[in-house]
C-alpha cells in the first residue's frame, strides 16, 4: 500500500484520551486540529472503548476541556457494540440482552430496539460498570451457560481512576469466562471491527482514512488491520522506547496532534 500524505486523506478517526484529552484538560493541538477538520469539510469520529458514557455525555466533557465535538462526532465501543448485534439479529425476537454496564451501552442497545431483560436472553453483553455484583455475575454465568452468546465492549483489564489502577471491563469478562468456559467476542478496539463500524457511520473508505492514536496495542494494531494510514502520537500510553516490543509500524510517529495541523 502506497502511504499517503495527511492531507490527501478525506476522513478521520481518532482516539480521545491521551490524544485529545488528558482527564479534562485538553492536550495542545487538539482544538486547531477538530477546527481544521470543520474548515476543511473533512469527516471525522473521535472514538473511545469507554462504554460507560452516551455520546452527549462525552461532548459535554470535552466542552469542558476547550474542545468542541458534536454529539454525532462520537463513536463508542457501546455504539459499535450495538451495531454489531443490531447486524447479527434478523427479527425483533432475537433482540434480546441481559446487560452489565452503564447508560452509555443501555441506550445504544435501546437505540436499535433491543430489550434488556434477564429472561433468556439470546445475548450477555458485558460493558465498562463499577456497579457490577455478585449477583449479576452469577446471573450472567448462568445464562451463557443456558446458551446466550457473550459479548463484551471492550478487552481493557484496567484502568485509572481519581485514586488510582481499577479493574475494567477485560477483568469481569475474565472472572465470567472462567466460571463459564466462554470467552467474549469482544467488539471495540482492537478489533478492527469497530473501526470498519466507525467509517460506515462517516461513509468511509479506508484508503483515504487516517486514524489517530496514543496505544500501539489497540489504536495502532486495529488502524493497521483496516488498512487505515494510522499516526501514533507520544502523548499518551506508548512511548518512543516502546516501539521495538512491537513487530509493527505505525504510518507516521509525531510528538502530538499539534505537529499534524500543518500537514493537512
Amino acid at each position: 500500500m502506497t502511504m499517503r500524505h495527511p492531507d490527501e486523506l478525506e476522513c478521520w478517526l481518532t482516539d480521545m484520551d491521551g490524544v485529545l484529552v488528558h482527564g479534562d484538560r485538553a492536550i495542545p493541538g487538539a482544538a486547531e486540529l477538530l477546527q481544521r477538520w470543520v474548515d476543511t469539510s473533512k469527516r471525522f469520529l473521535v472514538l473511545t472503548n469507554n462504554s460507560v458514557y452516551t455520546p452527549r455525555d462525552l461532548s459535554a466533557r470535552l466542552a469542558r476541556s476547550g474542545l468542541t465535538v458534536p454529539e454525532e462526532n462520537i463513536w463508542t465501543s457501546a455504539m459499535a457494540t450495538a451495531d454489531f448485534l443490531d447486524n447479527q439479529t434478523s427479527d425483533a425476537s432475537e433482540k434480546t440482552a441481559f446487560v452489565m454496564g452503564e447508560s452509555g451501552l443501555t441506550t445504544a442497545l435501546h437505540e436499535v430496539g433491543f430489550v434488556l431483560t434477564d429472561v433468556d436472553p439470546k445475548f450477555v453483553v458485558l460493558g465498562e460498570t463499577r456497579s457490577l455484583t455478585f449477583e449479576q455475575i452469577t446471573q450472567a454465568i448462568r445464562l451463557i451457560g443456558a446458551g446466550a452468546r457473550f459479548i463484551s465492549t471492550n478487552p481493557d483489564t484496567h484502568g485509572p481512576n481519581e485514586t488510582g489502577m481499577v479493574p475494567a471491563t477485560g477483568a469481569f469478562a475474565a472472572m465470567i469466562t472462567a466460571a463459564s468456559g466462554r470467552k467474549p467476542y469482544v467488539v471495540g478496539k482492537p478489533n478492527p471491527m469497530m473501526f470498519r463500524s466507525a467509517m460506515n457511520r462517516i461513509e468511509a473508505h479506508s484508503e483515504t482514512t487516517g486514524m489517530i492514536g496514543d496505544t500501539m496495542g489497540t489504536d495502532i494494531v486495529a488502524g493497521m488491520e483496516a488498512g487505515l494510514h494510522t499516526v501514533l502520537v507520544l502523548t499518551g500510553a506508548t512511548k518512543i522506547e516502546d516501539l521495538d516490543n512491537y513487530p509493527y509500524r505505525p504510518s507516521r510517529i509525531l510528538n502530538s496532534v499539534a505537529d499534524l495541523v500543518p500537514m493537512i
